[in-house]
């Protein structure tokens, strides 16, 4: 009878364990949701028409990421060239965020 209740017990203490370890990995996860945006490849046509907001953010080179100014057009971010002229005309005129 002895060895019934505490195989109970670890059975419990063992389910209890799974679902802690559970709960970590489910909020590690949610973490990981909000990563970084990582432009692997940028646009120089000039979209300066289409840009809805009035802030940028820039990217700089990282692993597998390239330089870019981000602007946001509609619902969707776009990535652009630093480089190109109209980007550098419209950023003078506008707020650079962080991402």
């Amino acid at each position: 009878m002895h060895k019934m209740s505490m195989m109970k017990t670890l059975s419990i203490l063992l389910l209890l364990s799974v679902c802690l370890l559970s709960q970590a990995s489910a909020k590690r996860l949610h973490v990981r949701k909000h990563v970084t945006p990582c432009c692997t490849a940028v646009s120089d046509f000039d979209i300066s028409s289409e840009v809805t907001a009035n802030t940028y953010s820039e990217q700089s080179t990282r692993s597998g990421c390239v330089k870019a100014v981000i602007f946001q057009t509609g619902a969707k971010k776009v990535c652009v060239d630093p480089e190109a002229e109209w980007v550098k005309n419209l950023m003078a005129n506008m707020t650079k965020t962080t991402l």
